[in-house]
């Protein structure tokens, strides 16, 4: 997710493809933004791109981000920062982007005809890294604002990707995203986790790309917290059991920032308690082969890639956030009683990782208990 309309946009399209989804229609907002909403949320997303590369940078202490700044033609730009060959990272790509425009596209405006005729502005940051070391998870994050007129929305999230996953290491992660959006609302993780576990989801393999994190979209104060395409889904159930959650142009900017402020916090513990682990041919291939998936959800399922390809999104920004080398098998199959059966069999699939005592048992078997 990793350019202008592809971070921005990433669920606005409204093609045949199920895989596009449609805007929450004739919805108006119930609360009103600040007269310098966009300038905010400019300044947020490009402080969450400094903070973390910074961060990052300090992480591995060889590798350094190079930047290139961009413009649109039709209206905006960005600034990508990618580290390749570092210490700890084979690639990492976090990207800024700033967009805007006269007039929104068709798929936007039959879903929100109150947007038409205003001038719409989006902006967003986004990364993947995808760190050497097998036992160092990939991972993802994406925050962004939209607004037209009367129109505006925050969206975004955070997942994570084992290889050779542990189980303190999939709940630390959860925790720290748990604890981000209980700063606002105690409501909100009980929704965006599952809608994390749908929408990271390759439909043709019937497993998650990771264990999940978080995922939201379309939040923009009018009270219904789930706004995905599964209405029967562990999500939609959980967000009408709430009901209606109404929140402010100002709290749920907070909880773009606070969820944005703690991916660092969620995600560098891991990386220093894995990143001397020692690893082998079998590991690499391993990971080669899961990094094969999530060329497949990016480039098969993930509605942003596909839109942001098909309205001139900035190419080598949005392919990005591929991994710089991966594998395909024909007709693998993990060992039984193997760590890669346990990442296949387990951490593939939802999980309640803070209840479920039985997590336990099924990982001490394979060390893959701190």
């Amino acid at each position: 997710m990793l350019s202008s309309l592809k971070n921005l946009f990433k669920s606005s399209s409204s093609d045949s493809d199920n895989s596009q989804p449609k805007p929450p229609s004739n919805q108006t907002s119930h609360a009103t933004p600040p007269p310098d909403s966009r300038t905010k949320a400019r300044e947020l997303v490009l402080g969450l791109q400094d903070e973390i590369c910074k961060g990052l940078e300090v992480l591995d202490a060889e590798g350094k981000f190079q930047e290139e700044s961009w413009k649109r033609p039709e209206g905006g730009g960005g600034r990508s920062r990618v580290m390749r060959e570092g210490r700890i990272f084979e690639q990492a790509g976090v990207n800024f982007s700033e967009v805007e425009g006269n007039e929104l596209p068709p798929s936007i405006l039959n879903q929100r005809p109150e947007a038409k005729g205003h001038k719409w502005f989006a902006t967003g940051t986004s990364m993947v890294l995808h760190p050497r070391n097998p036992y160092i998870p990939t991972v993802h994050l994406n925050y962004r604002y939209f607004e037209a007129g009367p129109v505006w929305w925050f969206g975004g999230g955070a997942d994570l990707t084992p290889f050779y996953p542990y189980l303190e290491d999939a709940r630390h992660f959860h925790r720290v995203h748990k604890q981000a959006c209980d700063s606002v609302s105690p409501e909100l993780h009980k929704v965006f986790k599952p809608w994390c576990d749908e929408y990271f989801f390759l439909k043709h393999r019937g497993e998650t790309r990771g264990i999940g994190g978080i995922f939201y979209d379309y939040q923009d104060g009018s009270g219904i917290l789930y706004k995905g395409q599964n209405p029967k889904g562990i999500a939609a159930t959980v967000s009408n059991e709430i009901g209606s959650c109404p929140k402010t142009w100002d709290q749920l900017f907070a909880l773009a920032k606070s969820c944005g402020q703690a991916f660092l916090p969620a995600y560098m513990p891991i990386v220093e308690k894995r990143q001397n682990q020692p690893y082998g041919e079998r590991e690499r291939q391993f990971q080669l082969y899961r990094r094969g998936r999530y060329v497949e959800f990016n480039l098969v399922w993930d509605r942003g890639t596909i839109f942001g390809l098909q309205t001139n999104g900035r190419t080598e920004s949005i392919l990005m956030s591929l991994p710089p080398m991966a594998r395909w098998e024909y007709g693998y199959s993990a060992l039984p009683d193997s760590r890669e059966a346990l990442l296949t069999n387990l951490f593939t699939k939802p999980q309640d990782w803070f209840n479920d005592e039985t997590l336990d048992d099924q990982c001490r078997p394979f060390q893959a208990i701190d």
